[in-house]
């Protein structure tokens, strides 16, 4: 089955993803093996192999789902803003309220460095999650009439991406990223 397929999940390939999500997330995706997995939900191997086909394609999924969710948040996030201004702060204050339950800092992130490999398919998944949020920072830019949307959106995600990276250390770089964002935003948007 390939990581991109969507066909609706059994009970035991739910309980699967879940386990895999929790697993992957907590310890790292190349410390987590199917043996691990499969005890964690409950299930064989043989079944987490006929759910998923493979490990890199249960990490795949794993990772789409969670860009699912994240992307959702964002947008929702976005839709709820005044202003097209005010709405390209959205992916920070949807960092905010992500933040408060995935606290291990960034899952696309961890997945880069894990799985360097550009065919692997989660490698495709987690840049693409990267490249969509660049382009919806230029997308907003552009929409709050910022005459230069290409270099704001690459500033503001070099902040997002730096806040992920340093969530886990006892620092709070969210507020400090948020508060930079809005002025780098009112400095490139016109009032």
């Amino acid at each position: 089955m390939d990581a991109t397929e969507t066909r609706p999940l059994t009970p035991a390939g739910r309980r699967i993803a879940t386990a895999a999500e929790e697993l992957f997330y907590e310890r790292g995706i190349t410390g987590v093996g199917v043996d691990l997995i499969a005890e964690h939900s409950g299930v064989t191997k043989r079944t987490l192999y006929n759910q998923f086909g493979s490990k890199d394609h249960l990490v795949a999924a794993y990772l789409a789902e969670r860009d699912r969710r994240w992307r959702s948040l964002v947008q929702a996030t976005v839709d709820a803003r005044a202003t097209p201004r005010d709405a390209v702060l959205a992916p920070f204050e949807a960092l905010a309220t992500w933040s408060e339950t995935h606290t291990r800092g960034c899952a696309f992130i961890n997945a880069l460095a894990e799985l360097p490999d550009p065919s692997h398919p989660a490698h495709r998944i987690a840049t693409a999650q990267k490249l969509w949020l660049l382009d919806l920072f230029e997308t907003l830019a552009t929409a709050a009439n910022c005459p230069a949307p290409t270099p704001l959106a690459r500033q503001l995600l070099l902040l997002h991406e730096g806040t992920l990276a340093t969530q886990p250390l006892p620092l709070d770089t969210l507020t400090e990223a948020t508060a930079l964002a809005r002025t780098l935003i009112a400095s490139a948007t016109p009032h």
